[in-house]
C-alpha cells in the first residue's frame, strides 16, 4: 500500500522539547511531499500558531493543509482558503464563566492575532502564549468581551483542577459542546462533534483520499481519535499511555526523530523512489 497523506500533531510530536522541527524530520517530510504526498498539521493551536511550522515544511509550496483548533478550522495552505469552519455557541459562555469564577483557571479564545483571556492569567496561560507566539490580552468580563464568532475556548490550570472541571463540564455542557483534555493542564471546549478524526475525515473526502491511505502521528489525548481513524496510527514513545494503546505502532520520541525514523522504516510505502529515502 502506498500512503498518500500524513497527518501530524505538533506539540510533542512534530516538534521537539525546544518546540522546533528537527532537520531530519523536516527533510524527511519535504521528501515525502516531493514524492507527491500531502502533509496535514492537525493541532489544538490557532492557525497563527501553526503557520510558522507549515512554512518550515513548505506546505504552501506543496499544497498541504492545516487543521487548527483540533479541526474546527481547516485551511488550504497554498491558497489560504478556509475549507471548513465550525462556530462555538456564544450563548453558553456566560454559564461557562459562572462555573469557573471560583476556580483557579484561566479561559481564553483568539481574536485578531491575540489571545483574549478571562478569569486569571497563570503559568499555563503564559505557556499557551509562548508556544503560539501570540500576545495576551486580559479582560475582566470575558463573557461580554466575546461578542464575535469564535471556534473554541480553552481552560488552563493545574491538572487536578482541569480534571475536576472536565467532569463538571462534560455533565453540564456535554450535549452542547465537545469537552476534552489536550494536555493535563488544558481543557478544550469546542463545537459539538469536532475532533481531529472528524475533521480529517471531512478533508479526506474533499480531496479524494481514502482513510487507509492516511498515516497519523500523535502523542496527546486529543490525538487518540485521529490515530484510531487513520489507516496507520502511530504514537510517539513520549505519548500518554492511552495514546499508545490506541496506536498501531509506537515510534521513537519527538526528541529522537520519531517521525523521520518511522518514515525511513516504512520505505516504499511512503517513498516509491528509494533515492528519496
Amino acid at each position: 500500500m502506498l500512503f498518500k497523506l500524513i497527518s501530524l500533531d505538533i506539540d510533542g510530536t512534530l516538534t521537539n522539547s525546544r518546540k522546533r522541527i528537527s532537520p531530519k524530520t523536516r527533510d524527511k517530510l519535504i521528501r515525502f511531499q516531493k514524492n507527491g504526498g500531502i502533509v496535514v498539521l492537525a493541532s489544538g493551536r490557532p492557525a497563527e500558531g501553526i503557520l510558522p511550522h507549515a512554512d518550515t515544511l513548505h506546505l504552501r509550496e506543496f499544497g498541504g493543509y492545516i487543521l487548527a483548533y483540533n479541526g474546527g478550522l481547516t485551511i488550504e495552505c497554498k491558497t489560504g482558503k478556509v475549507l471548513f469552519r465550525n462556530s462555538f455557541p456564544l450563548s453558553i459562555i456566560p454559564d461557562i464563566c459562572s462555573v469557573i469564577k471560583d476556580y483557579p483557571v484561566g479561559i481564553n479564545t483568539y481574536k485578531d492575532g491575540t489571545i483574549l483571556v478571562g478569569n486569571q492569567i497563570n503559568t499555563y496561560t503564559e505557556w499557551e502564549a509562548r508556544i503560539n507566539g501570540m500576545p495576551l490580552q486580559f479582560t475582566t468580563d470575558f463573557a461580554a468581551a466575546v461578542n464575535f464568532d469564535i471556534v473554541k475556548c480553552l481552560l488552563h490550570g493545574d491538572p487536578a483542577v482541569i480534571s475536576e472541571l472536565e467532569t463538571i463540564f462534560s455533565a453540564r455542557f456535554g450535549d452542547q459542546i465537545g469537552v476534552f483534555k489536550s494536555e493535563p493542564y488544558f481543557l478544550e471546549l469546542v463545537p459539538k462533534e469536532i475532533d481531529k478524526a472528524a475533521s480529517l475525515d471531512k478533508l479526506l473526502h474533499a480531496i479524494g483520499i481514502q482513510t487507509d491511505e492516511c498515516i497519523a502521528f500523535g502523542d496527546g489525548f486529543n490525538d487518540i481519535s485521529m490515530i484510531r481513524y487513520a489507516g496507520l496510527g502511530i504514537a510517539m514513545s513520549n505519548a500518554a499511555e492511552p495514546v499508545k494503546k490506541a496506536a498501531d505502532y509506537i515510534t521513537a520520541s519527538n526528541d529522537d526523530d520519531g517521525i523521520a525514523r518511522m518514515l525511513t522504516r516504512m520505505g516504499r510505502s511512503v517513498f516509491p523512489s528509494l533515492s528519496m529515502l
